[in-house]
């Protein structure tokens, strides 16, 4: 089994697609979930509406169209939509005319949190994941763009739960080959709906951009961690420094079909605020283009079968959210 996308499962999920910031006031946002392909807009009332790609006059792409006071235009004949995606303007009808039912879009629904807009094409059955730092005045929330990956967002996920790779992968940020032993993991419950495993590390510190992250001058840093998902395709890592210092990354991978996905994360920091954000995360944004860069290598989706790949101990976070993703996908969603 590699093909989930079709698995309606999915479909009662939160997917973040876009950040916040990039659904502004004159221009529609096309995004692809899940194969569907859809238009984002902000509407009269500055809400975020979402609804299929396509006008329900001639099918035109509504994403070509244009947005003037909250209500996109059809760029074929000019049909308008706002608020909830009603139909308010088609301008070939005489002055009075009622609006068919049919010209009105089926819009999915679409929520903000984080800085992210998540977007669930059925009735939701599973909530975002929760962060507890969100809420937390000695956090602040730093966001970083959502890249789109010629990957497979169950690879994404697979790698984002793995550990091991770190010595050989991330060579230029803070992998250390002198260090690949990874020691027995654990599984456990890591509160507020996540699921994984803790452990401790020593990272190369060797760089501006990793002394930024760690606050320490030091060649080599001890974190205290853990990484943990919640269903389906979400990880969070969390790293505490000697010191008190604490990095949260929130890592989100939403499918666009079984091949590639969306790619963002979020960071929250209990530091002092002091330095620009975009210099904080330019550290895990190289580290992500060291994933991209080998995961962009591997053809198709992950392999879902428990016995498809060979796995080891160091695997077990891993091979544990794949068991459960399997069972997620199969679950019937009523």
């Amino acid at each position: 089994m590699t093909a989930f996308i079709e698995s309606p499962a999915l479909r009662h999920c939160w997917h973040p697609v876009a950040e916040a910031v990039d659904i502004g006031a004159d221009a529609p946002l096309s995004v692809t979930l899940l194969g569907n392909d859809l238009v984002l807009w902000r509407s009269p009332s500055s809400d975020i509406v979402a609804a299929p790609d396509r006008c329900p006059h001639r099918e035109a792409p509504l994403s070509l169209g244009w947005v003037d006071d909250g209500v996109i235009s059809c760029p074929y004949h000019g049909w308008a939509f706002g608020d909830g995606g009603r139909c308010v303007r088609v301008p070939s009808a005489t002055p009075g005319t009622a609006i068919p039912p049919a010209a009105h879009l089926p819009c999915v629904n679409v929520r903000e949190q984080y800085g992210l807009v998540w977007v669930c094409l059925d009735e939701p059955r599973t909530d975002i994941p929760e962060i507890p730092q969100e809420t937390d005045s000695r956090f602040r929330r730093i966001n970083s763009g959502v890249q789109r990956w010629n990957a497979s967002a169950t690879r994404l996920t697979d790698n984002f739960m793995d550990i091991s790779h770190f010595p050989w992968v991330h060579t230029g940020t803070f992998g250390d080959r002198q260090r690949t032993e990874v020691p027995t993991l654990e599984l456990q419950d890591l509160g507020a709906g996540w699921y994984g495993y803790q452990f401790e590390v020593d990272a190369r510190n060797a760089d501006d951009d990793a002394r930024l992250i760690s606050g320490s001058e030091e060649e080599v840093v001890h974190r205290h961690m853990s990484t943990g998902f919640t269903l389906p395709l979400t990880v969070r890592s969390t790293i505490r420094y000697e010191d008190g210092l604490e990095h949260i990354l929130l890592l989100c991978s939403s499918p666009i079909d079984d091949d590639h996905a969306y790619f963002t994360f979020v960071v929250w920091r209990n530091d002092d605020f002091s330095v620009d954000g975009n210099e904080v995360i330019a550290f895990d944004r190289a580290i992500g283009e060291e994933d991209r860069g080998l995961l962009e290598r591997v053809p198709g989706s992950l392999p879902l079968g428990q016995t498809d790949l060979a796995s080891v101990q160091a695997d077990r976070g891993s091979v544990e959210w794949r068991r459960q993703f399997v069972e997620f996908l199969e679950r019937s969603p009523s």
